[in-house]
């Protein structure tokens, strides 16, 4: 089962323009790329209209590339949020730098965000973090600057120099300051990219939101409420898996695995009693209800698989193997 817009809420995503016989289709793939923690999921989510994209205050809380589908008239725009770009310490993380690679290399387009928020009196500055991805860029790769949570900037005159600095480290086709969270710049953004996809059909069924399987999510639905709930390490060293996934006529039967990376954590996410897990479960389950449109039965199981982020085979198992990109009928 393929993640569609079938019995979703109406949104901007789903409006379409009106039909315009001398302009022609257009659609293409537009990477976000970004150091950890600049907001790339909250905006893939503001730009969908949907709460697709898991998002918690933890860095490197995107793992793989998911692509969020936006059919809108005769243009269909293809988001792939990709995984921080950091300096990896464990084979997960230089898996995640090489998904968020290669869907700069595949895309079309690309956006880079960056973190224009500050707070007090120290003024904004470019990291050389960030340097090194724009650097990373291909120059003949069209790519807009997005300056995200701008909202935290007062006053915005602020951000001029910082804008001004951007701008001359590269060409870019358009420079947005954005609030991710308040899906402050949006429209701009739709209206500044769809003059540079490729003419061409639509990749997808106008239906479609993702490139991703509902199992998928449902397993990131569940390590959200972990992230969200926890603290310390846990969170870096928790995976799931999805076991089993049968649909009949009334309720979707789900069972996940929780991986934990140490023995000591699986008290921690059970909780006393057994209450984490629980609450874990249920909030997943509604998540996955919404989006399925039916009801869940999800059980929810946890199991110790110590350091699977630095084993080159445990990490296939759990679904992240190297370089994996995702392909229409995997499942």
């Amino acid at each position: 089962m393929w993640y569609a817009r079938a019995a979703m809420p109406k949104s901007h995503r789903t409006r379409k323009a009106d039909p315009d016989k001398d302009r022609p289709a257009r659609a293409g793939t537009i990477a976000l790329l970004g150091r950890p923690n600049v907001g790339k999921s909250t905006l893939l989510n503001a730009l969908m209209g949907e709460q697709l994209a898991i998002v918690s205050h933890h860095p490197q809380t995107t793992r793989d590339r998911i692509a969020g589908i936006v059919t809108r008239g005769l243009a269909q725009f293809v988001f792939v949020d990709t995984p921080g770009l950091h300096r990896p310490r464990t084979k997960l993380g230089k898996r995640m730098n090489e998904l968020a690679s290669l869907a700069a290399e595949d895309s079309d387009v690309i956006m880079f965000m960056t973190d224009g928020g500050v707070r007090g009196e120290v003024e904004p500055s470019i990291c050389e973090d960030d340097r090194a991805i724009l650097a990373s860029i291909p120059e003949k790769k069209p790519a807009l600057l997005l300056l995200n949570k701008i909202d935290r900037v007062t006053p915005r005159s602020r951000l001029f120099p910082l804008l001004e600095a951007y701008g001359k480290l590269r060409d870019f086709a358009a420079i947005i300051p954005v609030s991710a969270l308040k899906a402050d710049g949006v429209e701009r953004i739709f209206f500044e990219i769809e003059k540079l996809l490729p003419e061409g059909e639509h990749l997808y069924g106008d239906d479609e939101m993702s490139d991703k399987p509902v199992r998928f999510f449902v397993a990131e639905f569940v390590r959200e409420q972990i992230l969200r709930r926890t603290r310390q390490e846990v969170p870096h060293g928790v995976a799931v898996t999805v076991e089993s996934f049968d649909e009949s006529p009334r309720i979707v039967h789900i069972a996940v695995t929780v991986h934990v990376a140490k023995d000591s954590h699986k008290a921690i996410v059970i909780g006393d009693g057994g209450k984490m897990l629980a609450a874990i479960g249920t909030a997943a389950r509604k998540r996955a209800e919404q989006m399925i449109g039916r009801k869940v039965h999800l059980e929810t199981w946890i199991r110790a698989t110590p350091r699977w982020f630095d084993d080159p085979a445990r990490l296939v198992d759990l679904g992240y193997a190297d370089g994996a990109k995702t392909t229409r009928g995997s499942t």
